[in-house]
Parts: C-alpha cells; sequence; structure tokens
C-alpha cells in the first residue's frame, strides 16, 4: 500500500470521525444511562397496546414477551435511529470520497495520474475508512460502557455480549458501507451519490419498520439490512448470530468489490 495515499485519506477524514465518534459516544451513553430506568418504571399495561409493542418489536427485530428484562431496554440503545444515523453518515461520507468526492472538487485527474493503480487507491481508502469505523464503534462502546455505571451492578449489561453486539453493529455499517461505495462507483458527483444512499438507506429503513403493521411487506422484508441486526437476542441468550453477520459482511463485501471493479475500468474526468 502507498503510505502517501494512507496519509492523505487520514487527514482529511480523521477531523469528521472525531467529532462524530465524541457526538455518538455521547448519545451511547445517554441511552444506556436513561432506558433502563425508564424502563424499570414503564406500566406492563402499556405492553398490550398494539403500536407500542409494535414499535418496539420493529425496533428490535424480533417478538417480545410481556415481561420485559433489562437486556430490552440495553438494546434499544444499538436500535436507536439517532446513533444508526451517526453512524451510517460516517460510512456515507468516508465512502463517497473516491471517487465521487473526486470529481466534485476537480481533483480526479490530479490523483488518477499519479504512479499508483486505481486499486491501490481504492484499497487505501478503505483501510482508512475501517480504521476510523473502529474508532467510531469504540467510542459508542465506551460510552455505552461509561453510561452503564450509573445503573445498579445487576442491571448493568454483561461486557462480553456487548462485544458481539457491537461486532453485529460493525457488519451492519459495513453493508451501509459497502453500499455507499457503490452508490459513488457509478455516481459523477458525490452529492448525487449522497442523495440516491439517503433515499436507499431510508426506504430500507421504513421497510423494516413497516413490515411489522403491513404484513404483505414481511415477504421483502429480508433485504432490510435492519433485518439481520437483532440485539436483544444477544443480549438475552449471549449467542453468536452467525447467520446475520455472514448475511450482512458478506451483502457489504460482495458490494465494495463490485465498486471496485467499476471504479478500476470506467472513465473519469473533471470535465
Amino acid at each position: 500500500m502507498n503510505r502517501g495515499l494512507l496519509m492523505r485519506a487520514l487527514r482529511e477524514s480523521w477531523p469528521a470521525t472525531l467529532v462524530l465518534a465524541l457526538v455518538l459516544a455521547v448519545v451511547e451513553a445517554a441511552l444506556a444511562f436513561v432506558l433502563p430506568r425508564f424502563g424499570s418504571q414503564l406500566p406492563a399495561q402499556w405492553l398490550q397496546m398494539g403500536m407500542i409493542r409494535g414499535l418496539l418489536q420493529a425496533m428490535l427485530g424480533t417478538r417480545i414477551a410481556d415481561q420485559l428484562g433489562p437486556e430490552m431496554f440495553h438494546s434499544i440503545a444499538w436500535v436507536d435511529p439517532l446513533p444508526l444515523a451517526l453512524m451510517w453518515a460516517h460510512a456515507m461520507m468516508s465512502c463517497t470520497r473516491v471517487p465521487a468526492g473526486e470529481v466534485d472538487r476537480g481533483t480526479v485527474d490530479v490523483i488518477l495520474g499519479l504512479p499508483v493503480s486505481r486499486w491501490e487507491l481504492f484499497v487505501c481508502e478503505t483501510v482508512v475508512w475501517l480504521g476510523c469505523a473502529a474508532v467510531l464503534l469504540l467510542a459508542a462502546l465506551a460510552g455505552n460502557l461509561l453510561g452503564s455505571l450509573g445503573l445498579p451492578v445487576h442491571d448493568r449489561p454483561h461486557v462480553g455480549k456487548l462485544l458481539i453486539v457491537l461486532l453485529n453493529v460493525f457488519c451492519l455499517y459495513c453493508t451501509i458501507g459497502g453500499l455507499a461505495w457503490l452508490a459513488s462507483s457509478l455516481s459523477e458527483r458525490r452529492g448525487r451519490a449522497l442523495t440516491t444512499l439517503f433515499l436507499i438507506i431510508l426506504t430500507l429503513f421504513l421497510l423494516n419498520y413497516l413490515a411489522e403493521f403491513w404484513r404483505p411487506l414481511e415477504r421483502i422484508v429480508f433485504l432490510s439490512p435492519l433485518h439481520y441486526h437483532r440485539p436483544v437476542e444477544i443480549l438475552v441468550a449471549g449467542a453468536w448470530p452467525w447467520c446475520d453477520l455472514l448475511v450482512l459482511l458478506g451483502a457489504g463485501s460482495v458490494m465494495w468489490a463490485t465498486a471496485g471493479v467499476i471504479f478500476s475500468r470506467r472513465d473519469l474526468a473533471t470535465t
């Protein structure tokens, strides 16, 4: 790998990564502290209300029992739309830098004129992206653990199970990143790629929720990556969701590889 390309990508990526990591850590800390306390005061009658029960099941990706333990409220911190939006925003910004971002800045001719292959550039950008993703997700874990310190010891989540959840979140993040790489490789402008990504991700997000209330959508809910992200089952049983991990990572890898092939072969210019 080219050290210059790595340093360039890191120099341009770390400010946004740092800001999003700090915000994500604060959000996770707040959710980890507030949600279990709220759950302990939640009237059991609320669970019998169809709308509330449906929303909880849509968020958690699984059927819920009448009696809810603290694991359910710990898991909401990892499926809440705000932390997911922060993670996905990072993936979208990072993975549309090349080539769509370079075309927008008018520097694609310069960077492709360097004595490096397009695949080398693509791989260097990917390495920096994954490194920044690790920082982002570790910040989320640190915030979650910090917020949990305000809870009684018996109500705190098990660290080992949280690490499995974090791996599931990483695979989900990689799926969104793979989609972002693909959109960037097909687009002439970064703004167009981001708009397309936003609409696709919003559609997949709503699909996962609406399938809980409209049965015909259950046939295609498997298309939503959130269908393979069910942290409540991990926190309750501690089981490894191998199938979900493989589906998410496989989908992200296929889209990333396809984006690399397209980028390596297509014509790119600022004019």
